[in-house]
C-alpha cells in the first residue's frame, strides 16, 4: 500500500516539477495568446495538479523518506535493512535452502533498488519544497 502511495506522490512531484518545463519547451511553437503560455503568479482556483496539497504535505513526505532510507541503510540489527536481508540470504545459502534463497535474493535485489529511488525522490522533493516556498505555499507539519 505504501509503495502505491509513494508512486503517486513521486508522480505528483515530477508533474509539479516538469509541468512548467513542458510549457516552456512548447512556448517556442505556441502563440503567446494561449493561456498555457502565459505564466500566472498564483491560480485563483488551483491548477488541478495537486500542487497545493503536495506543498502542504512536503515536510511529512520528507520525514517519511528519511525514515525509510535510514532503515534501508541500517546495520544487520535493523529490521527492514538491506544488510539484514543480505544476512538472511547468506543463511539460506549455507543451509542449502535454494528456494528460500532465491525468494530472498529477489527481495534483496528489489530492496537495494529502493535506495537510489528514494534518494532521487528526496532530491526531487527538495526542489518541490523550494518551488512551494517561492510561491508562498506549504507550511506542512
Amino acid at each position: 500500500m505504501h509503495r502505491g502511495k509513494s508512486a503517486i506522490v513521486a508522480c505528483a512531484a515530477t508533474a509539479a516539477l516538469l509541468g512548467p518545463v513542458g510549457v516552456a519547451a512548447a512556448d517556442g511553437s505556441a502563440p503567446a495568446s494561449t493561456p498555457a503560455a502565459t505564466p500566472s503568479a498564483k491560480p485563483a482556483t488551483g491548477a488541478g495538479d495537486g500542487s497545493r496539497g503536495l506543498c502542504k504535505r512536503a515536510k511529512k513526505i520528507d520525514k517519511r523518506l528519511d525514515r525509510a532510507l535510514k532503515r534501508l541503510k541500517g546495520p544487520a540489527t535493523v529490521k527492514g535493512s538491506v544488510a539484514r536481508l543480505a544476512k538472511r540470504v547468506e543463511r539460506a545459502k549455507k543451509a542449502d535452502h535454494s528456494e528460500v534463497e532465491t525468494f530472498l535474493n529477489h527481495k534483496l535485489t528489489f530492496r537495494r533498488s529502493l535506495v537510489p529511488t528514494l534518494e532521487q525522490r528526496q532530491k526531487d522533493l527538495s526542489k518541490v519544497q523550494k518551488w512551494c516556498a517561492s510561491r508562498g505555499e506549504g507550511s506542512g507539519k
